[in-house]
């Protein structure tokens, strides 16, 4: 794959791990809406998942010089951002090791090995955890981060026939990019306490699904439901009673658009391939919700 390049010619990073929902296609129009924001202070992302927006915004220079918070529930994709923040060289080291000894039978014994850490509650060097979510995202099946009601990482091996397991040197911007970055394993609530007036909140949920068939919110343990759907709502709401800037991304639905009824609402066409039925992916709309 290409390293994206700004127009000095300078490469820039992109996200080091696939999730459900990434928001690579999605990009122009997000940025074209945190730029009718206007000036902001800090940026919080609280669904932090492959990161696409982070990246975009640093690569834009819509950052500035204020700190960036990127937050997830999942405190092993933390963990991973962690790892190539803290100690990409360890990183880039163990993932060469990986692409050594690459085959099924070793990705089993990768997905084994990690399991048994989260039953044990041992966990290795963040960089090592790093390697070992990085591995098995880019060798898994569809590239999906899963895991079951007990928090342990479920999908099976995917059948590529040369996957980039090690891409050294996107993983060392990224962990340029994330220099100033604060990292924490919250809910996603939690950011009334963070965000300020003027700070820029994006959130990435877990979509309300559309069908039966298209629902995917387990990228967790504790899944996304209609709940959680509300008081994500809710908290939008404060956020703006806060004077804090918000954009959120979710499925176009009747739920979803009766929760954001008092916002800004804009529609958009999205590729997803994430329903069970394959006849049934492809394009559908989305909604971006903002209160600016």
């Amino acid at each position: 794959m290409t390293m994206r390049r700004t127009t000095n010619g300078m490469p820039t990073p992109r996200p080091f791990i696939k999730w459900v929902g990434g928001k690579g296609q999605l990009l122009p129009e997000l940025l074209k809406r945190v730029e009718m924001a206007g000036e902001f202070g800090r940026y919080h992302e609280p669904f932090v998942g492959g990161g696409a927006l982070f990246y975009a915004l640093y690569r834009e220079g819509l950052l500035g010089k204020s700190q960036a918070w990127l937050s997830d529930f999942n405190p092993r994709l933390i963990e991973t951002y962690r790892g190539v923040k803290d100690d990409v060289d360890s990183v880039i080291k163990f993932l060469k090791k990986h692409q050594r000894s690459h085959s099924e039978e070793y990705y089993y014994q990768v997905r084994e090995i990690l399991r048994d850490s989260v039953r044990l509650q041992k966990f290795p060097s963040s960089a090592e955890h790093a390697a070992r979510i990085i591995y098995l995202n880019k060798t898994g099946y569809n590239g999906l981060y899963r895991e079951n009601s007990k928090g342990l990482y479920n999908v099976p091996f995917g059948r590529y026939k040369n996957p980039l397991i090690c891409d050294e040197e996107n993983l060392r911007m990224c962990a340029k990019s994330l220099t100033k970055v604060k990292l924490e394993s919250r809910p996603f609530e939690d950011i009334l306490e963070k965000a300020k007036p003027g700070d820029l909140v994006y959130f990435d949920p877990p979509y309300d699904p559309i069908s039966k068939t298209a629902s995917f919110t387990n990228y967790a343990k504790d899944g996304f439901g209609d709940y959680a759907q509300k008081l994500l709502a809710r908290t939008c709401q404060d956020l703006d009673s806060k004077g804090v800037k918000f954009m959120l991304s979710n499925s176009d639905t009747e739920f979803i658009c009766d929760l954001y009824k008092k916002f800004t609402i804009d529609k958009v066409s999205a590729n997803r391939n994430i329903n069970s039925n394959a006849t049934k992916r492809g394009a559908i709309k989305e909604v971006l919700v903002r209160n600016f």
